[in-house]
């Protein structure tokens, strides 16, 4: 059952601010009205894209209960409650919970990187799981953390059956992890570079940055990785590795939320001290994803 909940495309909603770097939440109900009519399988909520690290423990809170409100009921919705200590984790998934998220996504502590031996870490995540209401999967994001899992860490912990899965946004790992990983264990690609191979190594689907602005783009890929149709999705990830150099690659969140302005949803800015576009990164974004052909004349400036 989780790995039918868990197969198909997540985006990683970002949290709409205004100039001032408050919390816009009206746009945020627009923009996952929009999202909810897409083929996109759910949300997940307070990730990096999402600047958890950016919001009060008030603000995240609040930032999940407006998605669960708004999201249609059939999106399923991974909230991330990652945090420092165990201890903090574990209150995090309750209260994602009762909110009422379905998974719980959990990032690798970093703070104190160079003591977060493969045994610490596998000791985390099974007591969070062993104490989580509801099924966690973990997050490789060694790009923000600076810490890579293990595959030895992955062979332990995929046989606790509620840590269901892990997203990976790591560079070359994701077929190390689905090799070492025990069967049921759900692999999720968290990035556009490597979606369709991963799917055709037998992952189960991806968190994507490019899903929160070309969300149908997105679920075509997953169509033909599962479908293993070769010739076609490799056409088709060429040309989103393209775009997502363009955006998330080139820009990072604030690329993610420029191009959502030109899509015609609401990105706005990022929270300081992560600064906005220029007008001139701006222009030229634009200009590639108007020659991409991607993104409509008609639907830029939008928000």
């Amino acid at each position: 059952m989780d790995k039918e909940k868990l197969s198909g495309v997540f985006a990683p909603l970002t949290t709409p601010f205004n100039e001032m770097g408050d919390i816009v939440l009206e746009k945020l109900f627009s923009n996952i009205r929009h999202l909810n009519q897409s083929r996109l399988r759910g949300y997940l909520v307070l990730g990096t894209n999402g600047e958890l690290c950016s919001l009060s423990h008030y603000e995240q809170m609040e930032v999940l209960k407006a998605v669960v409100k708004n999201a249609s009921p059939d999106k399923v919705i991974m909230a991330g409650i990652g945090a420092e200590s165990t201890k903090v984790c574990i209150e995090l998934c309750h209260q994602a919970a009762e909110i009422g998220a379905h998974f719980g996504s959990l990032v690798t502590p970093s703070f104190f990187a160079k003591k977060m031996s493969d045994r610490i870490l596998a000791n985390h995540f099974v007591r969070v799981a062993e104490n989580s209401p509801i099924p966690v999967l973990l997050y490789n994001n060694p790009g923000i953390t600076g810490i890579t899992i293990s595959t030895k860490v992955i062979k332990e912990v995929s046989l606790h059956p509620k840590i269901v899965g892990m997203k990976d946004s790591s560079s070359g790992n994701l077929s190390s992890y689905i090799l070492n990983a025990e069967p049921g264990f759900s692999l999720l690609a968290g990035s556009a570079n490597f979606f369709f191979t991963g799917l055709l190594m037998g992952a189960v689907g991806g968190v994507l940055s490019l899903a929160n602005v070309f969300p149908e783009h997105c679920c075509k890929l997953y169509d033909l990785g599962v479908t293993h149709q070769f010739e076609e999705g490799k056409a088709l990830q060429f040309q989103l590795m393209k775009i997502n150099q363009m955006v998330s690659g080139n820009f990072g969140v604030a690329g993610v939320k420029a191009a959502m302005d030109f899509a015609g949803l609401y990105g706005g800015p990022p929270r300081a001290p992560l600064d906005p576009l220029t007008t001139g990164e701006k222009q030229k974004l634009l200009e590639e994803l108007l020659t991409s052909g991607y993104l409509k004349g008609d639907r830029e400036g939008g928000g």
